[in-house]
C-alpha cells in the first residue's frame, strides 16, 4: 500500500504502473481517451491535473485509491 499525500506520489504511482505494464504515454493516452500531455502532467505532478480524468488514468491501470482516516479516528 502506498501513501498518496502529494500529486507528486500519485504521479509516480501512475508512471510507475504504467511501466510495469510496458505501456507507452502515447498508448496510455489513447486507452484513456485523453492527451499525452494529460498523461504527462499527470505523471509529472502538476497540481491542477483534472482529479476525475487522473482516477479514470489509475482505474485503466488497474489501480485503487481510497480514503483512510488518520490514526483510527472516527
Amino acid at each position: 500500500m502506498m501513501r498518496i499525500n502529494s500529486t507528486e506520489v500519485l504521479g509516480q504511482a501512475i508512471r510507475a504502473r504504467r511501466k510495469e505494464l510496458g505501456y507507452s504515454q502515447q498508448q496510455m493516452a489513447d486507452y484513456c481517451g485523453c492527451g499525452t500531455r494529460f498523461i504527462s502532467d499527470l505523471e509529472n505532478g502538476k497540481e491542477t491535473i483534472q482529479f476525475g480524468k487522473a482516477l479514470g488514468v489509475a482505474s485503466m491501470l488497474g489501480l485503487d485509491l481510497s480514503i483512510d482516516v488518520r490514526g483510527g479516528a472516527r
